[in-house]
């Protein structure tokens, strides 16, 4: 048959007009003549169709002719220009499609297209594959298992740190976070390997974890499927590298996995249950015995949850949740199975070759619990730790106290090991943010332990041991602790959305019962180890050091202790003055001074930060101690007044002040000073504490109301004539604000502003902050609109250069 005729007939079926270079010799009158290329002639529309209907087995040639000419020895433009005439052909329709695919190889050619540079011929093998797959199931089979072999060979290539680098930062990474979710299984495996891989490279994770793998790991970890095993085993290791870092470790976390040590199963032949004990929740709780009698043939002896009556044994899911994470894991370790599956499946090492899985919560959670009544004191420090790193939120800390980690956690702060006592006290630390289970801490009689880790010498106590048991007593010794349990109820829903919020009914003396809970508490305090001479001179000792956060938390606990009238000769007699000093004369505060505001590095102001908050708690401190009459007595009024005005004009924030001010006015008053303007605290108050925060209040409260009575307030401070004054108002940016008030705000507020600005402008350097906050147009405003305050603006408006 001849060629040029197999060819045109090929072109009439649906083919574009193409030059096609054939690489084999051509047979004519008998001799082989090397044709290099071949022109087609572009058939009409009608053409096609009449030719698509054809069924000639000779086009079986034809079409093999261009699936040879696919074959990746050919020039790439042959290639281009064949897969572009398949692609129209098979959009002929069914018996097209199946004329491709009676020759055995076809999709392979048509995908090794795909990475072709040419945009022609990936679009035309992408959309060839397309119209293949939507008509033909077999070739959608055969495409799925190219898909997997591609996957498993980027499986095989990703152990190139350099490769890599390149499939993280392409567009392959989407596409394999997107066939973690396909059906097939064995894809799932080879996507889930792949990424495994990449996460062994840190510089890997930021990308990854933006892609969302995190999510679709968790998910596959989770999922509970015999055939699964290959997925669950990388996803694991896949999240366990993830989950290095800190931040990816608390993603990971919100998905409900929970990473938790592998200690090894030696550790666990310690683990003795009480198997003939009466049955008791995981804290420890008991279940009322019923008053059935002893059965028939005893088994009510032998099994003692026979005697459990289900009625007033109801529990609450989170008890629910504690109870079967216990009995399985209790089963676990008593057959001496409890890490035969993690030991296998987990390889990946953190420090110190501490290897470590993923659990679901509640596995987890039972487990941490467990590892705490252990023997080995590596592990006990090691679950510890995790206990504190998963305490991420008010569902986790509610699961470990309903698990029985609080009783576990208070019995080890005396443990000998240093490892187990600084891992047990930031667990601690962390559970004790919820309110409802600081009080469960409070219960289990830990300030005594807590105390006496703290008195120990400063050689034997780091820096931050102490502050995570002082973090802790101010937890516990916070009034408004019980204030939250007497008007919410934190009750957690079980899941990690937060506090169903319970509001208890109100009653006409709930004040008084709050206050008779905080003073039988304070009773109970003054006969306990927070009254002892020792851990108060420790305290006064912190306050001493050169670290705010710590002088900051000393002071807050002495505001709770000094409440008790006892503490105040203790207090005096350990120097609580020298204490107190040492705070105000914060070391940052003086060498900031010297710095103008552009000068100050981030690093200084988050300096400023943290002692403009420790001065904060010694002014409070301060404050109270002057109201007993045997400290008045030995205070050096002199010093700390002139302290207090030192940090006062410093450069902290304005909220710190608040307590700075009143202490200093309270001094003041003490002292028997004026209380006027005219002395010349009141004037400093004023100046740098009380005209600073009703701007503030003007500039950034959502209330009119609270804004209105801010510019009076102001209005009247201004009005009275002190001085520096409006230099004060105009320094700290007060003059956008009232222009904005006076074109916003109500009629008392208006005439306010302008009474204010009015002052202002009585100094010529404010002329133009006034005209650049946009003053002009508002006052014209006024004066045309004829409203009350119309004569105010007016001669406002004529003090400005206009």
């Amino acid at each position: 048959m001849p060629y040029h005729s197999a060819l045109s007939s090929l072109c009439s079926q649906g083919l574009a007009v193409m030059v096609v270079k054939v690489k084999f010799l051509l047979p004519k009158n008998n001799l082989l003549l090397p044709v290099s290329a071949l022109s087609l002639m572009e058939f009409g529309l009608s053409d096609v169709e009449t030719l698509r209907d054809e069924s000639s087995s000779s086009n079986d040639g034809y079409v093999a002719l261009f699936i040879r000419m696919l074959g990746v020895d050919n020039d790439p433009q042959d290639r281009e220009q064949a897969v572009v005439a398949l692609w129209k052909y098979a959009l002929g329709g069914k018996h097209c499609i199946d004329n491709i695919m009676k020759y055995r190889g076809t999709v392979n050619l048509i995908v090794n297209l795909l990475k072709s540079e040419s945009d022609s011929a990936c679009e035309a093998a992408a959309g060839l594959l397309r119209v293949i797959s939507s008509i033909n199931l077999e070739s959608l089979n055969e495409f799925l298992q190219v898909k997997e072999q591609s996957i498993c060979t980027l499986w095989n290539l990703s152990v190139d740190e350099k490769l890599c680098v390149r499939i993280t930062s392409s567009d392959i990474l989407p596409l394999l976070v997107k066939f973690l979710e396909d059906e097939d299984i064995k894809v799932k495996e080879a996507a889930g390997g792949v990424l495994s891989n990449l996460t062994l490279s840190q510089s890997n994770h930021k990308l990854m974890v933006e892609a969302g793998v995190i999510p679709k790991l968790a998910n596959l970890l989770k999922a509970n499927e015999e055939d699964s095993k290959i997925i669950r085993k990388v996803a694991r290791n896949a999240l366990l590298e993830l989950a290095k870092d800190e931040y990816n470790r608390i993603l990971v976390m919100e998905e409900g996995l929970v990473l938790v040590p592998l200690v090894g199963a030696a550790a666990y032949k310690s683990f003795t249950p009480a198997l003939y004990s009466w049955p008791s929740l995981p804290d420890g709780t008991k279940i009322e015995q019923s008053s059935k009698g002893p059965s028939r043939y005893g088994a009510s002896e032998l099994l003692l949850g026979l005697n459990v009556d289900e009625k007033k044994a109801e529990l609450e899911e989170a008890k629910m949740n504690a109870v079967v994470g216990r009995t399985q894991q209790q089963f676990l370790a008593r057959m001496g199975a409890i890490e035969i599956e993690d030991d296998t499946k987990s390889k990946v090492e953190w420090s110190s070759n501490q290897r470590m899985t993923l659990l679901p919560w509640m596995d987890a959670v039972a487990r941490l619990v467990l590892i705490l009544g252990l023997e080995d004191e590596s592990a006990i420090a090691r679950a510890a730790g995790s206990i504190a790193d998963a305490s991420i939120n008010e569902h986790m800390r509610t699961s470990f106290k309903e698990a029985g980690a609080i009783k576990h956690l208070v019995q080890l702060i005396n443990h000998p090991s240093d490892a187990v006592r600084l891992g047990v006290i930031r667990a601690l630390d962390r559970l004790s943010i919820s309110n409802n289970v600081c009080r469960t801490i409070e219960a289990e009689n830990i300030l005594h332990p807590l105390t006496n880790l703290l008195k120990q010498s400063k050689s034997e106590i780091s820096h931050s041991l102490t502050a995570m048991i002082l973090n802790i007593l101010i937890r516990i010794l916070d009034p408004n602790k019980e204030m939250k349990s007497k008007f919410y109820d934190g009750t957690v829903n079980g899941s990690n959305k937060g506090w169903d919020v319970v509001r208890h009914p109100a009653s006409a003396n709930g004040n008084d019962m709050i206050a008779s809970e905080l003073a039988s508490r304070r009773q109970n305090i003054a006969g306990g180890d927070l009254v002892d001479s020792t851990f108060l001179s420790c305290l006064v000792d912190i306050l001493k050091t050169s670290i705010p956060d710590l002088q900051r938390k000393a002071a807050s606990i002495l505001e709770s202790i000094v409440a008790i009238e006892a503490c105040v000769e203790q207090l005096i007699s350990a120097d609580i003055e020298s204490g107190l000093v040492a705070v105000f004369r914060q070391k940052s505060l003086i060498e900031v001074e010297y710095r103008t505001e552009g000068d100050k590095p981030d690093l200084q102001i988050l300096e400023l930060e943290e002692a403009g908050l420790a001065v904060s708690a010694a002014s409070r401190l301060l404050t109270k101690l002057l109201d007993y009459e045997q400290f008045r007595l030995t205070v050096n009024w002199h010093q700390f007044t002139r302290l207090l005005r030192a940090v006062l004009v410093s450069s902290i924030p304005l909220q710190n002040k608040e307590w700075v001010a009143a202490c200093l006015v309270k001094l003041s008053t003490l002292s028997g000073q004026n209380s006027d303007f005219e002395n010349p605290i009141n004037m400093e108050v004023t100046l740098y504490e009380t005209i600073p925060r009703l701007i503030e209040q003007i500039k950034s409260s959502f209330s009119p109301e609270v804004q209105e009575a801010a510019i009076l307030e102001l209005n009247r401070i201004v009005s009275e004539g002190m001085i520096d004054s409006t230099r004060a108002v105009a320094s700290e940016g007060g003059i956008f604000p009232l222009v904005k008030m006076m074109e916003n705000g109500s009629d008392r507020a208006v005439e306010a502003s302008l009474a204010i600005l009015y002052n202002l402008s009585m100094d010529s350097e404010n002329h133009a902050a006034i005209i650049a906050a946009g003053a002009i147009p508002v006052l014209r405003k006024l004066v045309l609109s004829q409203r009350s305050q119309w004569m105010r603006a007016l001669r406002l408006l004529r003090t400005l250069p206009t």
